[in-house]
C-alpha cells in the first residue's frame, strides 16, 4: 500500500462523512467500491473512528429516531433499514427501543391515520380499512399492533375479508 493510497482513502472517507453520517459497513463498502486496498480502508476507518466521526451506535440511534419519529415507520421497516446499513442486531434493537421511548408505535399509527383523515375508532368501510391496514403493514408495523389499535377482532381473524398482507 502506497502512502498516497492511504491518504486518498482517508480523504474520500472524510468527504463521504461530510455529506452525511454513515455506518461503518456503508463507509467500508463505498471505499471498497472506489478500489482502495484493504489496508488503506482499514487505516481510513480506524482514523475516522479515532476522531469520533464513525460510531455505529450513535448512527443507529439517529437513524432509528429519524425513521420512527419523522417518517413514522414501524419497527420492522426500521430494523430492515438498519440491517441493510450493516448495523448489528444488538445495536439496532437498542436504537429502536430508544426511538420508541420518544414516540411509541401505537402513537405513530395514530399520527399516520390522522394524516389520512381517519381514526381507529371511526366507523370505516371495509375497503378503506383494508387499505389503511395494508399501508400500515407496508410501513413496518406488525399486524397485532395494527389490529390492537383498531380494536377490531373481526379484522384480526379475517372475517371481514382481509386475509393477509396483500389483501387477498
Amino acid at each position: 500500500m502506497a502512502p498516497d493510497e492511504s491518504e486518498k482513502a482517508r480523504r474520500k472517507a472524510y468527504r463521504l462523512l461530510a455529506l452525511r453520517s454513515h455506518s461503518e459497513g456503508e463507509l467500508e463498502a463505498k471505499l471498497k467500491a472506489s478500489g482502495f486496498s484493504e489496508a488503506a480502508m482499514a487505516g481510513a476507518l480506524a482514523r475516522c473512528r479515532g476522531l469520533g466521526y464513525l460510531d455505529d451506535g450513535k448512527y443507529a440511534r439517529q437513524r432509528a429516531r429519524d425513521l420512527a419519529v419523522n417518517r413514522l415507520y414501524g419497527d420492522r421497516r426500521i430494523s430492515a433499514d438498519l440491517r441493510g446499513k450493516g448495523i448489528s442486531e444488538a445495536l439496532l434493537r437498542e436504537a429502536i427501543a430508544a426511538a420508541r421511548e420518544e414516540l411509541g408505535a401505537g402513537e405513530a399509527i395514530g399520527r399516520l391515520l390522522a394524516k389520512q383523515g381517519a381514526a381507529p375508532d371511526e366507523d370505516l368501510d371495509r375497503r378503506r380499512k383494508e387499505r389503511l391496514i395494508r399501508g400500515l403493514m407496508a410501513r413496518g408495523f406488525s399486524r397485532g399492533l395494527i389490529f390492537s389499535v383498531f380494536k377490531d377482532k373481526n379484522t384480526e381473524t379475517g372475517e371481514d375479508g382481509f386475509h393477509g398482507d396483500d389483501g387477498e
